[in-house]
């Protein structure tokens, strides 16, 4: 499992929470690759590999430990169930090309699965069961920990994606950072400003709030400002820090964008 179980509290083999003692939690709901033997023999070779992992991420905020915040980390793959899409496979993005709940294309539009061999409502609704609610479970409960020990929790999404190259999902070149707040709803407008501040203040990376990606099923639905619970959803460009042609991790980009994220993270703690 991406980011190990050591000294963290496992829901069954779903998810590994690290628990902190800081009012930030940070989600990382499609950092695992996983995909069980029995499911991957359905899909097709392209997808067997699970290209559209958010590769890294989990190593990449690392030091969110450090700062005392607590951190989600799952081990299955996208392909297996998507943990940022609600029960409901509600559209996040009306009129826009996505993937959903159990995604059957991949993000360039090619499909997943064999022929004939894409799951039906029954096995959807097993994957949520198996793999979802767990994950959720777990979530949920460390919020609410959090938000009844320090009166406010902020809810960080951690996300990456490949930067270009996916005309399914978006035109052209994504920014290299993309703050997504629900169009302001998820989050208050204090802790926005402070983080638009950090952005604003550096000049090695583009970045936009609220652009193509505005936060997933999670920033949207755990973010209630007006009860204390702050989320933030932060994509990354993959090409911030890693090769996104062979998945390789680059460890003097990714140590640049770390300093940036952890500015993030304090200010997220300071709002």
């Amino acid at each position: 499992m991406s980011g190990g179980a050591v000294g963290g509290i496992a829901f069954g083999d779903v998810c590994v929470l690290h628990r902190g003692s800081a009012p930030l939690l940070v989600s990382l709901p499609h950092d695992g690759s996983d995909i069980p033997g029995a499911l991957r023999a359905r899909m097709t070779p392209e997808a067997r590999v699970a290209p559209d992992t958010d590769w890294h991420v989990s190593r990449l905020y690392a030091f969110a430990r450090d700062l005392g915040a607590s951190v989600l980390v799952p081990r299955w793959s996208r392909y297996v169930i998507d943990l940022n899409r609600g029960e409901d496979d509600t559209s996040l993005y009306p009129g826009q090309n996505t993937t959903g709940l159990v995604p059957l294309v991949r993000f360039n539009g090619e499909p997943v699965y064999l022929p004939g061999l894409a799951p039906d409502a029954d096995e959807v609704e097993v994957r949520i069961a198996r793999y979802w609610r767990p994950y959720h479970q777990a979530l949920h409960g460390e919020l609410d920990r959090l938000r009844a020990a320090h009166g406010r929790a902020v809810l960080w999404e951690g996300h990456s994606i490949r930067g270009s190259g996916l005309p399914f999902l978006f035109d052209g070149r994504l920014p290299d950072l993309n703050l997504g707040t629900a169009g302001g709803a998820s989050c208050s407008p204090a802790l926005q400003a402070r983080l638009e501040a950090v952005l604003a203040a550096q000049q090695d990376y583009d970045w936009v709030a609220n652009g193509r990606f505005k936060g997933g099923h999670i920033t949207r639905h755990y973010g209630d400002p007006a009860n204390g619970i702050d989320a933030v959803q932060l994509e990354l460009s993959q090409r911030t820090y890693m090769d996104e042609a062979s998945f390789a991790y680059d460890e003097v980009s990714a140590s640049g964008l770390q300093h940036l994220l952890k500015a993030m993270l304090e200010a997220a703690l300071a709002a």
